[in-house]
């Protein structure tokens, strides 16, 4: 479940850094009498291909740092002395 929230996270990053710097711009436009910033344009294609970047790096990440060294043997999980035991690799 974590892994998902932090994808989730990595592909929304750059539309919640761009709609926070919108929001502060567009403050600063009001306080000065402009006309406020309007959100129908903007980098949105942009923003997205930057947030699947983002996520498709940290498969890749993910998937060069950590599992098992191959040619072992899996153990899957089981149930022993009232306890779960994980599943692992036995060389």
């Amino acid at each position: 479940m974590s892994t998902v929230l932090l994808r989730l996270l990595l592909l929304l990053l750059p539309i919640a850094v761009y709609l926070g710097w919108r929001y502060l711009a567009h403050r600063r436009a009001v306080a000065r009498g402009a006309p406020g910033l309007d959100l129908t344009e903007g980098p949105w294609v942009w923003l997205a291909i930057a947030g699947l970047v983002l996520m498709i790096s940290s498969f890749f990440v993910l998937a060069f740092t950590t599992g098992e060294e191959p040619g072992g043997v899996y153990v899957p999980p089981r149930f022993e002395d009232g306890e779960i035991v994980p599943g692992h690799t036995v060389r």
